[in-house]
């Protein structure tokens, strides 16, 4: 590659990444103002040329006194400056040094520099300037990601830390506890026990928090030193030639023209005029590139890689793929390895598409009137002057576009395949004996269902007021909200789309059905994470009243403009602030799990303005229904804008109380069910046998084959229904027991957990089940002869199977 790239191995020891990241700002600063002073010096290099060839019209007819006070004039310039050693300034050196040996013109030649030359250089520098204004740009914002990508470092290692200390500050509380029972051996104190056994839980739990916030921070430990890696090794270099497209091709062709027309004018000029040629044949955009970040090592040179900094004596240091984290990390790192696979397709085309695009904008540049070989300024059948500068223009604005897709490709793919590297390894090493998952199959956790009767309430949950819910209700958040980002926050995270991709119609409509009936149906069964999603947006779109108040939609809209965005966010906050405090809390919640969204959209593919898209139109509304789509693109920005500043925007607890998001969450051992899907009912009945339970071999067999023949509903799949379930030619049910699920009547207990349930049914209360089911569709037949469920095919089916059995 070039040279310039090299680790500052000076600096040894740990560096504080404040102060550090701070220093890559810095550096970032100064590059802008090193391209700056780059464009400045081939404006000024083109305009020196220029007015050169002007004044060298002007007094060709002279004599060798004007020739050499016109050089003189020039050497002088350079004199003051200091000497450089790109391959045009060296091109200029030499011409000035040929112009002090040329004493005599003649007027054909004062003619082809008075017109001929300068033309092609006015329009080398008008779009060299504007190449360099839109590179600059470009640069900005690869220098924006870069210092975002920085600051979800500091954000994850924060975090990392935080759960860290909680999991020190609980083993130390736990050891103490252990202490006192040692001392206390005699007594065998019941009340201490339970202390022990509610602190490893709590140690346990801290433990599983710790270890995915190290991972988030490792990952994005890895992502921004491939970031930077990336930025400092390729982006920089593109971004100069970018800059430089054209320019050594306008120069070289105005040179070679100049030199055409010495070489017939004046024949005593040839040795002078091979020196002149050589140096021109020297001009190199690459070694100049080089050169340039050469001369400015200090700010072009890589910075040092972030080290990992471990939190009180944490010896991991390592993502770990042990446990309960492990089926996560598998399913994380299939998507990524999904998502690479379509994008490294897409980068490398548009790799081909940027050298093509750059092939075109060359050509472009150098198909000019610049014949050496005729007098003519217009060749015939050629396009016109201003028509060729505006197809250049043209293909300008595309080159533009495909490095700034390369660009964002190539950084996304290098920060995901790290991440897959990173995943592979962790991946591949085998569990240890103590942290090897107990059952073969895949195991997913949901949390228990708790009584519909602590959830009723007299108030509408969707399409209702949500200030009414929450007081007659009692949950500062809505149970739909708490549900639905809790199911999001375990299973979907990295789901592709998420928010953006519609869900299934009738599991929308069924899952806003059980919760308007009192009930959390997420803590009963899967399902798909899209319509999940699509239930979370339902619930604020059929909100009576929108979460923002309309009467201040006019007013966020007006802050939204700002430019600045620390105004901005504060004149936000102003507004939020004088909401009620139920209505902050929710806004607080939401916002956090959007921001935490975002901050996977390399794998999600959710950025925050595509999260505002998704959410704006929910959330907040006009005065009039027809503001909407003139509003939206505000309404966007809005909703964009609190996404990204939400920690700035919202108060925090110790301000307006009530629950706040966590983005590392867990399900505790009490509030879950555990749900075993092919092939984990033998191995647990395996377990059970082996460690002396009480469940009988028959009951284990029946298990297993029941649980053979059913494969509970996957995340992100179209199976959310469970299919009829017959075991030993009679229908089998799978009833939780619970407190308001007892069973009675004919019931025989097949395999007995402590979470479930499965029951065999007598064939005639199978009979009169169906028979009421098929009544109460008659009765609602009756009294809505238009309903769809008269005559959709689950009742058909139903009233054919009672018949049937009948």
């Amino acid at each position: 590659m070039t040279s310039h790239v090299k680790l500052r191995k000076e600096r040894m020891g740990m560096v504080d990444y404040d102060t550090q990241i701070k220093e890559v700002r810095c550096q970032l600063v100064d590059q802008l103002k090193v391209l700056d002073v780059q464009l400045e010096q081939k404006s000024q290099q083109l305009q020196d040329l220029t007015d050169y060839l002007r004044r060298r019209g002007e007094i060709e007819s002279e004599y060798a006194r004007s020739l050499e006070k016109l050089s003189e004039r020039y050497t002088s310039r350079i004199k003051r400056k200091e000497p450089s050693s790109h391959s045009v300034s060296q091109v200029w050196l030499a011409l000035l040094s040929q112009t002090r040996q040329e004493s005599k013109d003649h007027s054909a030649m004062s003619e082809r520099c008075s017109n001929f030359l300068i033309q092609p250089l006015t329009h080398c520098l008008e779009y060299t300037q504007r190449l360099a204004k839109k590179s600059k740009d470009i640069c900005s914002q690869l220098q924006d990601g870069l210092l975002k990508v920085t600051t979800e470092l500091q954000t994850a290692w924060r975090t990392y830390f935080q759960y860290h200390s909680d999991y020190v500050s609980a083993e130390g509380k736990l050891k103490e506890a252990e202490k006192q029972e040692e001392k206390q051996k005699q007594s065998a104190s019941k009340k201490l026990e339970r202390l022990i056994e509610k602190r490893q839980g709590k140690v346990q739990e801290i433990d599983l928090k710790c270890t995915k916030a190290r991972n988030d921070y490792l990952l994005n430990l890895a992502a921004a030193n491939a970031s930077i890696n990336k930025y400092y090794l390729k982006d920089i270099s593109t971004l100069i030639d970018c800059a430089d497209v054209g320019y050594h091709l306008s120069v070289s062709r105005v040179m070679q023209a100049y030199l055409s027309s010495r070489g017939r004018t004046q024949e005593s000029l040839t040795t002078g005029l091979q020196q002149l040629q050589e140096t021109v044949s020297g001009l190199d955009q690459c070694h100049d590139r080089d050169t340039l970040l050469q001369d400015h090592y200090n700010t072009f040179c890589m910075p040092l890689r972030f080290p990992y900094q471990p939190h009180d004596g944490d010896q991991v240091s390592e993502v770990c793929a042990e446990g309960e984290v492990r089926c996560e990390l598998e399913i994380r790192f299939k998507q990524i390895q999904a998502r690479l696979n379509v994008v490294t397709p897409e980068t490398e085309e548009a790799s081909n598409g940027m050298l093509a695009a750059q092939s075109s904008l060359l050509e472009s540049i150098g198909d000019d009137d610049l014949d050496i070989t005729s007098g003519s300024s217009q060749q015939d059948g050629a396009p016109s002057a201003p028509r060729r500068r505006a197809n250049a223009q043209e293909i300008e604005t595309v080159y533009l576009t495909r490095v700034k897709e390369h660009l964002t490709l190539s950084s996304l793919e290098s920060k995901l395949q790290v991440k897959h590297d990173v995943l592979k390894v962790a991946l591949e090493k085998e569990p240890s004996n103590a942290q090897r998952p107990r059952h073969n199959g895949k195991m997913t956790r949901l949390r228990k269902n708790l009584s519909s009767a602590n959830l009723m309430h007299n108030h509408k949950l969707f399409g209702g007021d949500m200030l009414s819910f929450i007081q007659a209700s009692g949950q500062q958040i809505p149970i739909v909200v708490e549900s639905c980002i809790c199911y999001i926050n375990l299973n979907g995270l990295h789901h592709e789309g998420i928010f953006r991709v519609p869900g299934s119609q009738v599991e929308v409509n069924h899952l806003r059905d059980s919760f308007e009936k009192g009930e959390d149906p997420l803590a009963q069964r899967r399902y798909e994470l899209d319509s999940v999603a699509g239930v979370l947006k339902l619930y604020f779109r059929s909100l009576e009243n929108p979460l923002f108040p309309i009467d201040s939609t006019s007013l966020l809209l007006e802050h939204v403009q700002i430019k600045n965005a620390e105004e901005r966010a504060a004149q936000i906050k102003m507004v939020i602030s004088s909401y009620l405090d139920p209505v902050i809390v929710v806004m607080r919640y939401l916002f956090a799990f959007l921001h935490h969204v975002s901050q996977y959209s390399d794998e999600n593919m959710m950025q925050p303005y595509n999260l505002a898209v998704c959410f704006g139109p929910s959330l907040v509304r006009g005065a009039h229904d027809e503001d909407v789509v003139t509003l939206q693109p505000q309404i966007n920005a809005l909703v964009k804008s609190i996404i990204v500043q939400h920690e700035s925007i919202f108060p925090s607890q110790s301000k307006v109380q009530g629950p706040v998001y966590e983005k590392c969450m867990t399900l505790e051992q009490d509030d879950c069910e555990t749900i075993l899907e092919e092939g984990d009912a033998e191995a647990e009945c395996k377990d059970a046998l082996e460690t002396g339970s009480s469940i009988d071999s028959g009951a284990c067999s029946s298990a297993a084959s029941t649980q053979k023949r059913t494969e509970r509903p996957r995340a992100n799949s179209s199976g959310s229904i469970d299919q009829s379930r017959l075991t030993a030619g009679r229908p089998t049910l799978q009833i939780p027991f619970g407190p308001q699920c007892k069973p009675r009547g004919f019931v025989r207990k097949e395999v007995q957990s402590s979470e479930d349930i499965v029951v065999k049914v007598d064939k005639e209360v199978c009979r009169q089940m169906d028979s009421v089911f098929i009544e109460l569709l008659s009765l609602q037949a009756q009294q809505d002869p238009s309903s769809p469920a008269a005559s959709s095919p689950s009742a058909q089916a139903f009233q054919k199977k009672g018949k049937r059995d009948g």
